[in-house]
Formats: structure tokens, C-alpha cells, sequence
């Protein structure tokens, strides 16, 4: 095939873009590979297989060629420039929006270009003997009355109300728009909105993003009645578009409903348990198998807070869009490993898509240097390993595997878990060769605040 031309420029940190020149003579090579093949197997209406004119082989399929050539060449193209210029490249490339809708004409060639995210250079500092502390984690009486508290509500039933109250949630149709102007972002019918809790200080959910004044401006709409509220963009959104926007949504209430939690008599009965004491037994066990997972985390927390604190280099100065979905997707399944309630779940991606930048660009950099620690340490990830996560993360949450499973495949979310266990196999082989103390809960939470954050997610 005819020399194809790469220039590799910087795209700003951690990004480099690929500009491609494919000359005439390559795509013509190509598109006549296809023709010959597709000939050669084509069985048209009076003619023998692979007997039929090539001409009039090419009018009939002539675009489908034409499309999968593009794709081979640009694959090709694009594969052979990664391993050239050894382009340690991390995440889906960003294609130039105008390549798909270029034809594959051999009389023009085809220039197009492809931005892709890159490990940034850097040196990884020692990972030895880096001194951990290990919380000595207890499950206390008033966890085990708490998680039965929520345990009932959520396999509580609904009741409809005529007027909601703090705490209800309200079934409606939900518009997000760009405040000035026609831009519209979302339009849900059947979304749902909590009316903010009396100990949650108004704070709210609405259409995804948080809201710190929710109840104030939401107030208390029946069935039949809308809503209107204002609220800014979150900065660090999936959709570029609406970050730091002035927004406005609207509320059409089509239901009341409030949740009537199961008592634990009545619970305990559904699941097969003899009483309430045997249901708190269970529970009490469920919690007792978490603790491990509360000491690794705050453990894990110590060691990225130490590698983010050692390593330096230069971050692109906001998260592309695609950054920001890959560290909501990361922090969503870090939050079902960790055992959380669904409603939990989003309630805090919400918080984190108007985090700080301070605190965006940690979790970005941390995402390289576990990267590059993984590749280090040689870790490798196989099929068990990515169904024991999924069954333990399933009977944290009271699911089966297979069904927990088809969830995460219908939302894409599989590579999410297998870089999830990536990264935390890292920071397990950095913890084996830590210096580890054990320590207090009490003594842990004043000394290490940020990962007895991580801890209390559990509380």
C-alpha cells in the first residue's frame, strides 16, 4: 500500500493529535482488494458465484465497500501510528467529526485527524515501605439498627398522597434547558425527585444534578402542578455543554408517592428468616464481611494520597468530556463496591459532577499514575476475577450475579469494572510492601480525616 503520511503535534497535556494524509493511490489499492474479493464470493441474479461483471458488482455494493474500506484504512492507519511514534494511549480515540461523513473517493485521498489521550511522562516514586495505618473497624449495635432502618424502607411499599411532604417522591415530567435560549438538554417523562429530607439542609436531586436549595425552590407541588427552578451547570457534566450554564427546570407532577418501610417482623418473613433477631443477625454478618472492604479503602486512600502528593506533572487545564464520564463511571462502580444504596449511588455522582477542580484533576492524575503503577507491577486482570467482583458487589446489594451482570453489559460499564480491579490490584500489591500499623478507629479518624471519609461512606 502507497505511503501514508502522520504528523503527531501536542494537543495540550496528557493529549496529542494525529493528523493523517492517506494518498490517492493507498485507498485505491484498497477499494480494489475489496472489489476483487467481493467478486470473487458474489452470487448475483444470472450469474455463477464470482462470474458476475465487476462492474456491475461494484453499483450494487459499491457504497458498503466504499464504508468498510474507510474504516479498514483508517483502523490500519491509526494502528501502525500508535505503534510508530509508541504512543502510550489511554481511553477511545476522539475522531475528527468530519471524518464520518467523508467519502472514500481514490481520485482525493483522505485527510482526517485523531486526537487521543496519552500517559504523561513521568517518574513513579518508590513503592516500598510507604507507612499505611490499618483501622481497626468494629460493627456497632446502632450500624446494625441503621442498616435494618434502610433495609425496610427500601423494601417498603408505595403509598399515594395527594400532598407530598419532605422525604416524598414525585413522578413527573422533567425539562433541563439553557436559561437563555432554545437549548435543550434533557426532557424525561417518568423521572423522579425526592422532596429533600428534614436532616438534608434542602439539598436536592433533580434531573441529575445537585441542587443546595432544592426545597426552597421546589416547594411542595401536588399532582397536576409544575415547578420551576434555577440552578448552574455542573462543571465537571459528561455534556461539555451545560457546564457552567445557567439552567432552568421544570417539573410537572404526575404522582405522590411516599415509601411505608416493612417492619422487621414482616421483612424478616419475606427473605425466610424465623424473626426480627435472625434478620438482624444477617445483617449484623452482611456488615461484619464489609469491614473488610472499609479497611481497604481507607488503606488504598493512604497510598493514592501519597503517590498523588509525590508525583507532578502537568494536567489539561478542565476534563474533556470523556474524562469526566470515565471518572463518574469509576467513582459510580467504586460506590456499588462499596456497598452503597442506589438512591446513595447517584445522590454522590451528582455531588461529584460539581466537584472542585482541585479535586478533578487529583482523581485525573490518579488515574494515570495507577496506570503506569499497574503496568509496573505487571498486574493482571482475567475472567475470574471480573465475576468474583461482580458476585460480591451483587450480594452487597441484594442482586443476583447473572442479573447484576447484564446490567453493567446493557450500560457498557464492564471496562469500568475491569479498570476498577486494575487499579485496586495495584494499590493491593503497593499496600504488600507497606509498612502497616494498626490503629484505633478513634485515633484513625483524627488523624487521617479524609480517609475516615472514606470509611464513614459505610456508616
Amino acid at each position: 500500500m502507497a505511503e501514508t503520511t502522520v504528523t503527531v503535534t501536542d494537543a495540550g497535556p496528557c493529549a496529542r493529535k494525529l493528523t493523517f494524509d492517506i494518498p490517492p493511490a493507498a485507498i485505491a489499492e484498497k477499494l480494489d482488494g475489496q472489489l476483487d474479493s467481493l467478486v470473487a464470493e458474489s452470487e448475483l441474479p444470472g450469474f455463477r458465484k464470482g462470474r458476475a461483471p465487476r462492474r456491475l458488482v461494484e453499483k450494487r455494493f459499491g457504497e458498503a465497500v466504499r464504508h468498510e474500506a474507510k474504516g479498514q484504512i483508517v483502523s490500519e492507519a491509526y494502528t501502525k501510528a500508535i505503534e510508530d511514534n509508541k504512543l502510550q494511549v489511554v481511553g477511545e480515540p476522539i475522531a475528527d467529526d468530519e471524518l464520518k461523513d467523508l467519502e472514500l473517493d481514490p481520485a482525493k485521498g483522505l485527510k482526517f485527524d485523531i486526537e487521543v489521550e496519552v500517559v504523561p511522562e513521568f517518574e513513579m516514586p518508590k513503592l516500598e515501605g510507604i507507612k499505611v495505618a490499618k483501622p481497626l473497624v468494629e460493627v456497632q449495635d446502632a450500624q446494625v439498627d441503621i442498616e435494618l432502618g434502610r433495609v425496610c424502607l427500601t423494601e417498603g411499599d408505595l403509598e399515594e398522597r395527594e400532598k407530598p411532604e419532605p422525604g416524598d417522591y414525585l413522578t413527573g415530567h422533567g425539562i433541563m434547558k439553557e436559561a437563555k435560549g432554545d437549548t435543550e438538554f434533557y426532557n424525561i417523562k417518568g423521572a423522579v425527585v425526592q422532596i429533600p429530607a428534614a436532616d438534608s439542609d434542602g439539598k436536592g436531586m433533580i434531573l441529575g444534578v445537585m441542587v443546595t436549595d432544592l426545597a426552597k425552590q421546589f416547594g411542595m407541588p401536588k399532582s397536576g402542578e409544575t415547578a420551576t427552578l434555577k440552578v448552574k451547570g455542573p462543571e465537571h457534566h459528561e455534556n461539555p455543554a451545560l457546564r457552567g450554564k445557567d439552567l432552568v427546570v421544570t417539573f410537572e407532577v404526575d404522582a405522590v408517592h411516599r415509601i411505608i418501610p416493612k417492619t422487621p417482623e414482616d421483612l424478616a418473613q419475606m427473605v425466610g428468616l424465623e424473626n426480627a433477631d435472625a434478620l438482624k443477625d444477617a445483617i449484623r454478618s452482611r456488615l461484619y464481611e464489609k469491614t473488610v472492604i472499609r479497611q481497604q479503602v481507607a488503606m488504598r486512600r493512604q497510598l493514592t494520597d501519597h503517590l498523588a502528593k509525590e508525583v507532578d506533572f502537568e494536567l489539561p487545564k478542565r476534563l474533556t468530556s470523556k474524562q469526566a464520564q470515565r471518572w463518574l463511571e469509576k467513582h459510580r462502580m467504586e460506590l456499588m463496591y462499596r456497598g452503597l444504596p442506589e438512591d446513595s449511588i447517584e445522590a454522590r455522582v451528582a455531588e461529584m459532577r460539581d466537584a472542585s477542580q482541585e479535586h478533578a484533576a487529583r482523581e485525573l492524575k490518579l488515574f494515570f499514575v495507577l496506570h503506569k503503577a499497574a503496568d509496573e507491577l505487571d498486574v493482571q486482570i482475567t475472567e475470574g476475577d471480573v465475576n468474583q467482583r461482580i458476585a460480591q458487589m451483587a450480594h452487597s446489594r441484594g442482586q443476583r450475579p447473572e442479573m447484576l451482570r447484564q446490567q453493567l453489559i446493557s450500560q457498557q460499564q464492564i471496562g469500568t469494572i475491569v479498570q476498577q480491579i486494575r487499579e485496586h490490584k495495584a494499590l493491593d500489591a503497593i499496600l504488600a510492601k507497606s509498612e502497616i500499623s494498626e490503629m484505633s478507629i478513634e485515633d484513625f479518624n483524627k488523624k487521617f480525616k479524609d480517609a475516615a471519609a472514606e470509611v464513614a461512606d459505610h456508616e
